[in-house]
């Protein structure tokens, strides 16, 4: 499920969730994730859900803001799946899906570039090198097991977008800001 409209919020607000979230961020580029953004009219409880893309991602950079639809979600719930934990995180360009062994698999996209911390269904928090990546999803699904993806139809531009600012601004890595 996909929001009929992209995220509206202003460089304004999306400064001011930085701020607030974590102030001790410095970097030209960066990338906010909101979770739940779209709690209230999507899914069916009044609330975060899984499975849908009703979260928000929102690539800053000093010359714009960039505003996407996505899922911060693991796309079910099952013991031991991983939900990436609010905070801020270090990611870079690489490759999703390198140990898949199907057509398509790897493609570009960021991948953790330090340790994060994830909540794991009923068994508490844990953290390490997970391969919780930023990626594209599918149309069926958010195509997640903890990681952060992107519609397919938005994907192509977030990432250009991204690798284009980074490639800009001399950034290797990014901080990747979560708010719940």
């Amino acid at each position: 499920m996909l929001p009929a409209a992209k995220p509206k919020a202003t460089s304004h607000e999306v400064a001011e969730m930085v701020r607030r979230a974590a102030p001790q961020v410095t970097d030209a580029v960066l990338v906010v994730g909101k979770r739940g953004y779209y709690a209230r009219t999507m899914g069916p409880t009044p609330g975060n859900d899984r499975g849908i893309y009703d979260d928000a991602l929102f690539i800053v950079w000093p010359e714009g803001l960039a505003a996407f639809n996505g899922n911060v979600d693991p796309a079910a719930w099952r013991p031991g799946i991983a939900s990436l934990k609010p905070g801020v995180w270090r990611y870079k360009p690489g490759q999703h899906g390198i140990t898949f062994k199907r057509a398509g698999y790897p493609y570009p996209a960021f991948v953790q570039a330090a340790p994060v911390t994830v909540a794991r269904d009923g068994q508490g928090d844990d953290t390490g090198w997970f391969g919780i990546n930023i990626h594209r999803g599918s149309n069926t699904s958010t195509s997640s097991l903890g990681c952060q993806t992107v519609p397919p139809k938005q994907w192509d531009f977030f990432r250009d977008t991204l690798n284009a600012a980074l490639k800009r601004h001399g950034q290797k890595t990014f901080p990747y800001i979560l708010i719940a």
